[in-house]
């Protein structure tokens, strides 16, 4: 009914239904027919129609003069709404975890604020998930399982989980053979990773370890940390762990081994049209995370 009203609206403006159709594209005949609906539905009639006259009766003219400024005022919003879902220009909130921005991903956000640099970018780090209507996010990325059925998602790449440990502790505590080694290890545990799921390259056989942590913390770089200062072993995502493996500050350990993969996703909440920028962001991300080897499950080396 709304959209029949605001057609009552535009016919008093151009002061005819067959200006009114000329104006907004419509058939002179869809306009006769919707107008005659909405006086229908009102019960009343709005216009005086005949071939050379037009004129509001007395209700037409009550009808016009109460909502007249309000459908002009709500198509003006509609209109601001549309041309800022369409413009490569103002505010984007992206949430994002914080261990994978400040180390694999940093020279993607800077990429992005150089390219786009009327999009004012509002980053939201934190390890933790968080509600993306409740901070107003256009969109986040994430790492693991995404159970939450109100979100769309589109998954990016894979981070593969491998087990580290530096080489000040190997020296001290010896190089794990088998899986079953490691109970007789020192192990950092990370909340995420609560068991070690491993499957073996070559055979493809798979084992599930319950290791009792000599420390335990629920942040992964603090874990990479601990690990790079001999604290013990780890099982962690390889996106956090990139330049200390090519740097030799941790080495992989048993490398005939994987640990379960970490899919990255970007989600949003439905019901939400992306606008141009996050849609732009979207594509962007997508694009710099399929060239990193390291985001699609590759392993990096030591560097020689």
């Amino acid at each position: 009914m709304l959209d029949d009203v605001a057609l009552f609206v535009h016919i008093v403006q151009a002061n005819g239904l067959a200006a009114a159709g000329l104006r907004l594209n419509i058939p002179a005949a869809t306009v006769t027919r919707r107008l005659r609906r909405l006086e229908d539905a009102l019960g009343v009639q709005l216009i005086h129609r005949s071939a050379r006259s037009f004129a509001l009766t007395p209700q037409g003219s009550v009808y016009y003069q109460e909502l007249g400024a309000q459908i002009a005022q709500i198509e003006r919003t509609l209109q601001g709404l549309d041309d800022d879902q369409r413009k490569m220009a103002g505010s984007l909130t992206v949430a994002a975890p914080t261990n994978m921005s400040l180390h694999v991903l940093e020279p993607m956000w800077a990429d992005f604020v150089a390219q786009y640099p009327d999009i004012q970018l509002d980053l939201r780090l934190s390890n933790s998930r968080v509600d993306l209507v409740e901070i107003g996010a256009d969109l986040a990325l994430r790492a693991g399982p995404q159970p939450d059925s109100a979100l769309f998602q589109k998954r990016l790449g894979t981070a593969r989980t491998i087990i580290a440990a530096s080489p000040e502790y190997l020296a001290k505590a010896g190089t794990p053979m088998a899986p079953q080694d490691l109970a007789d290890h020192r192990i950092i545990g990370v909340k995420v990773l609560p068991s070690w799921e491993l499957t073996c390259l070559q055979t493809d056989a798979r084992t599930t370890l319950r290791l009792t942590a000599a420390t335990a913390v629920d942040d992964i770089g603090l874990a990479a940390r601990l690990a790079t200062r001999g604290q013990g072993m780890t099982l962690i995502p390889v996106s956090e762990i990139i330049e200390e493996i090519r740097s030799g500050a941790l080495m992989h350990v048993l490398p005939e081994w994987r640990g379960q993969n970490r899919a990255i996703y970007a989600v949003w909440p439905t019901g939400r049209l992306l606008s141009a920028r996050a849609r732009c962001f979207l594509d962007f991300m997508a694009e710099y995370i399929a060239a990193d080897p390291c985001l699609q499950g590759e392993v990096p080396v030591a560097l020689p």
